[in-house]
C-alpha cells in the first residue's frame, strides 16, 4: 500500500548467491539423511521413488530458472552424480566458493544495468505522459511538478503535514493498471500525512475532507529510482485517486 515495498532485486540477489534452495519439502528430508535406511520391506515401490527423483529434478530446474543462461548443466549433473557417489570433484572447495562469489558479483551487475536501463525508459514515458497529462482541461500542475483534477470539491479547512487523515483511495500505473486499492478491500485507511510520498504529503494537504482528487505523480514525489514492490518499477508515473474522509491532529484510536 504506502509503506514503501524494497525491490525485487534484492530477492533475486539473494537466490543467485545462495543458488536457490529446492524449497521448503525438500529440508525435513534432509534432516533424516544421516538416519539409518529402512528395512527392505519398508522401501517404497520402484515406481514412487522414480518419481519422486523426478519431481526433486523439476523443483531443481524452477528454482534454477534465473541462472541457466549461465549455468553449464552437464557440470551440474557430474556434480549430482559425484555427491551421490561420494566421489571427490574436479575442484577443491575453495575454487567452488570463489566461483559462486564471482558468478553472483556478475549476475548482480547484470541486474543493475538491466534496473538502470528500466528506469531511465520508464522516466521518459513518465516525462512525456505528464507533459501531455498536463495539457488537459481542469487539470493543476503544482510548482513541484504534481498535476491534479478535481474530482469532487469539498469546503473546510485542510490537514496539515502534521495531521493523521483517513482515506480511501485507488493507484494505477500510468497505463490504467491498478496495483493497489482500499476501496477493493472496502476499508479505509489511517495514517500519519508525514509517513508517506511526498506526492500524497503534498496533495492531501490542497483537499478538504469530503473532496476526492485525482494525482498525477512524477517518480520524483512517488518511489523514484528505487521502485515499489513487484508493481511498480524504477521511475514509474503513478495515478492516485484519493477521497478525504477525514483527518485529525490526534492518532485515531
Amino acid at each position: 500500500m504506502l509503506g514503501w515495498g524494497s525491490s525485487r532485486i534484492g530477492a533475486i540477489r539473494m537466490k543467485l548467491i545462495h543458488l536457490l534452495p529446492l524449497g521448503g519439502m525438500l529440508l525435513p528430508l534432509l534432516a533424516l539423511a544421516d538416519v539409518a535406511p529402512p528395512p527392505a520391506a519398508d522401501a517404497p515401490p520402484p515406481a514412487l521413488s522414480q518419481q519422486f527423483g523426478y519431481a526433486i529434478g523439476r523443483d531443481l530446474a524452477h528454482s534454477l530458472q534465473p541462472v541457466k543462461d549461465v549455468l553449464d548443466l552437464q557440470a551440474l549433473k557430474q556434480a549430482l552424480d559425484d555427491a551421490a557417489a561420494g566421489k571427490p570433484g574436479p575442484y577443491s572447495d575453495e575454487e567452488l566458493r570463489e566461483a559462486k562469489q564471482r558468478m553472483g558479483e556478475l549476475l548482480q551487475a547484470r541486474l543493475q544495468a538491466q534496473r538502470e536501463a528500466l528506469a531511465a525508459a520508464n522516466l521518459k514515458a513518465a516525462t512525456a505522459f505528464l507533459q501531455k497529462n498536463g495539457k488537459r482541461k481542469g487539470v493543476i500542475t503544482t510548482a513541484s511538478g504534481l498535476q491534479y483534477e478535481v474530482l469532487t470539491a469539498g469546503k473546510g479547512p485542510h490537514p496539515t503535514a502534521d495531521d493523521f487523515v483517513t482515506v480511501n483511495y485507488r493507484g494505477t500505473l500510468a497505463d490504467g493498471s491498478e496495483f493497489d486499492s482500499s476501496y477493493a478491500r472496502a476499508a479505509p485507511v489511517s495514517f500519519p500525512l508525514r509517513g508517506v510520498i511526498p506526492a500524497w504529503v503534498e496533495g492531501l494537504q490542497l483537499m478538504p475532507a469530503g473532496a476526492k482528487y485525482r494525482f498525477y505523480v512524477p517518480p520524483a514525489l512517488g518511489y523514484g529510482e528505487r521502485g515499489a514492490g513487484s508493481h511498480i518499477g524504477p521511475n514509474e508515473a503513478l495515478v492516485f485517486e484519493i477521497e478525504l474522509i477525514s483527518f485529525s491532529d490526534k492518532a485515531p484510536e
